[in-house]
Order: structure tokens, then sequence, then C-alpha cells
């Protein structure tokens, strides 16, 4: 079933790329151009397509961080294919009901003469042609002079509930390395000495270790044994994780005797009072999600103060009902393409989509991630989130 919706997906990518050829090819020939132009098009078009053919019939050698494909040729290939192509059908579609609705409402019925020369608005269409490879190329360069960069985003969270022996405490919450095609050993190298130059008491990763490729985990791996917290380090899963063979996933994580939270939780204790850290699995649904997150509100211990990790944020939801006052999550990447800090893909899709949330006594913290599925971010930059936790006056 997955492959069939592998194989739907590029068919539905590589028609896309056909048409816009078609469309291009068209408007090149009406300007009388030189042939080279038509050449060129054509080239473009098949390198395009032969990208297409090499990801989908290749899937182990051009998934994983060190495939045959340069990484700046995977980042044109996605953002053509997930970015522009798709724009520009609906520019095309909006340009098209825009010219219907002014010849309904065009008070002549007469056909305009059909002239003998290339009119300018031929010429224009030719010159249009250019428009979305330059939009590939710019959006390609920014997104690879962007891979990398994380910032640190801070927070000073406040818990009535909190015990007073945990005032203080910080923890540095890490998400979406997604090691892979955009995040790769040298930015996991600098990443490690960031949130280590926190100096942290514990760290939380929150899924996502790696990208497609189960073959980037021990690099994943290595890079989250490099992370030196004070007294902790937990893990939990993520969706990318589960992508080539989820039962593999998950058994090489036990393996690898780092605290690997499965609707589990690890006791810790810090300044001699309890803490606790839970985790729970995958899932997109909201019901999924709420089950397991009553799956571990039992193992909670009388006295502990109890931190969620889930990937998805929506889990926040069941935790704040079940009184589990913090929850750490990512999976959004901020919203990806943001216009703003409220338009975007962040709230088009998600509840809750970047930074700190409140219901009731409950909190959550949304990461961006510090890695990347797609090359390109706008208004929602990479991060890893450190946080203070504070017991508040009034308790």
């Amino acid at each position: 079933m997955r492959q069939l919706v592998f194989l739907t997906i590029f068919l539905l990518m590589g028609a896309g790329d056909v048409a816009w050829w078609r469309w291009a090819d068209l408007r090149l020939r009406r300007t009388s151009g030189p042939k080279l132009w038509r050449i060129a098009l054509a080239l473009f078009t098949g390198l395009l397509l032969l990208y297409l053919a090499a990801v989908f019939m290749l899937p182990s050698a051009t998934r994983r961080s060190r495939g045959p494909i340069p990484m700046p040729v995977h980042a044109a290939g996605f953002i053509w294919h997930m970015l522009v192509l798709p724009g520009f059908f609906l520019a095309l579609l909006i340009g098209a009901l825009q010219s219907l609705a002014a010849r309904i409402t065009r008070r002549s019925t007469r056909p305009a003469p059909t002239p003998k020369e290339p009119s300018r608005r031929d010429f224009l269409g030719a010159a249009a042609v250019s428009i979305p490879p330059l939009v590939m190329v710019g959006a390609t360069a920014g997104a690879v002079g962007q891979l990398g960069k994380v910032r640190v985003r801070r927070f000073d969270l406040q818990f009535p509930q909190l015990p007073p022996a945990l005032d203080g405490m910080t923890i540095a919450h890490v998400s979406d390395l997604h090691v892979g095609k955009f995040t790769r050993d040298g930015s996991l190298a600098r990443l490690a000495d960031q949130v280590n130059a926190m100096k942290c008491d514990f760290v939380a990763v929150t899924g996502d270790l790696i990208d497609l490729a189960l073959a980037d985990l021990p690099r994943a791996l290595t890079m989250v044994r490099r992370l030196d917290p004070r007294h902790g380090l937990f893990v939990c899963e993520g969706n990318h994780d589960l992508i080539e063979d989820a039962d593999a996933f998950e058994q090489q994580m036990f393996a690898s005797g780092l605290p690997f939270l499965l609707e589990s939780g690890r006791t810790v204790s810090f300044r001699g009072q309890s803490l606790q850290f839970l985790g729970i699995r995958w899932a997109h649904a909201t019901p999924e999600l709420a089950n397991s997150v009553s799956r571990v509100v039992p193992q909670i211990e009388p006295g502990a103060f109890p931190i969620l990790l889930a990937h998805h944020p929506h889990a926040f939801d069941a935790a704040a009902g079940a009184g589990i006052p913090l929850t750490l999550s990512g999976h959004t990447h901020g919203g990806q393409l943001m216009l703003n800090e409220r338009l975007g893909f962040g709230p088009a899709m998600f509840r809750y989509w970047s930074g700190l949330y409140l219901k009731e006594a409950s909190s959550l913290i949304v990461s961006n991630g510090a890695g990347n599925w797609f090359p390109l971010r706008i208004n929602a930059p990479a991060d890893v989130v450190h946080l203070t936790l504070h017991r508040s006056s009034n308790s």
C-alpha cells in the first residue's frame, strides 16, 4: 500500500513536469525564438524526470545522507516539485479563472482578430517561462544557506505544582534531527556542541532522529551520545523514524542503551526530588494520541513531577486533561513556510505549532526542530529549546 502511494505521488510529479514543459514549450514556439531555448527547456525537464526516476527506483541509495545525489540537487528537486510547481499551477488556475471572468463580462462578443506576428502578450508569456526555474534556483540557494543554522530559544516556565527542589531546573529540548539528506555529520557535531554549551540538567529528544533511512540511525545515535547533560537524557520516537521499518527502528533504539521511552517512563532523583520522564508512541490521529497518553498516565509515580515527551503536539490535549504539567513536542517544524507568526502552514495544519501553549496548569513547548526534511524554511527557523522551570509565586 505504501509503495502504491509513493508511486502515485511520483507519477503525479512527473505528470506535472511534463505539463509544465508542454506549457512552456508552446510559449517559446509562439515567439519564433532560438531553438536553443527549447532545447534547454527540454533538457531541464529531462533532468527533473531523471531525478524523480532515480529517487523512486533507488530508494535505499537516495534516501540516506551519503547517497549518490548531491545535497543541493535534492534541495532543488524538493523545492521544484513540492513548492514551485504547485505554486505555478495555482497561479495558472487563477489566471485562467480571471480570463474566463473577463470574457463573460466583456460587452462585445466578437472574437479578437488573430495577429499574424507574435504579440506583446506572446513575448511576455515566453519570458514567464524563465520565472519558475529562477525561483527554484533562488530558493535552493537560500535553503542551502540555511541548513545547519540553529537558534537557541529560551523559555522560563511557571508551575504552581512544581516541587521547591526543582525550582531553577533546566532542560535542553532537541527535536527533529532528521539525519539524512539535509542534516549531515558536520552540522550534527556543531549542534551537539551548541546543546552542550547550554549546560542543562537534562536533555529531552522528541523524535525524528532520522529522516528516512535506517542506515543513518548510527550517525543520529552518535550525535545523541555526544550530548552531555548533567543528570540525564531521554528520547521518544517520531513519524520519520518509522517510515522505512518501524520494528527495526524500535529494536535498534532499545539495543542502543539510550533511555528510549516507548509508552514507558524513567524516574530520576534530582536534588532529592523524584522527576519522571514519560514517552509515548508516534500517532497522527488525536484519539490514538489520547490512548497512548492514557497508557502512560497510570505509570506516574506518586510524588514524582512528570514530563511527557510526545512527538506530535496534539497529545497535549490528553496530557493536560490528565494533569501532566509539561509536554515537550516537535513534528511541526514551526510551520516550515510561514508568512508571519500566525499565517502559514503551521496554523493551517496544527492546533499547536511553535513555542509555548498553556492550558489550565499545564504547559506545552513545541520546538521548530533542529533538522530538516524539506530544505527551505520561511519565518520558522530551526531551533533547540532551553527551558528553565520555576515554582510560581502563588503556589
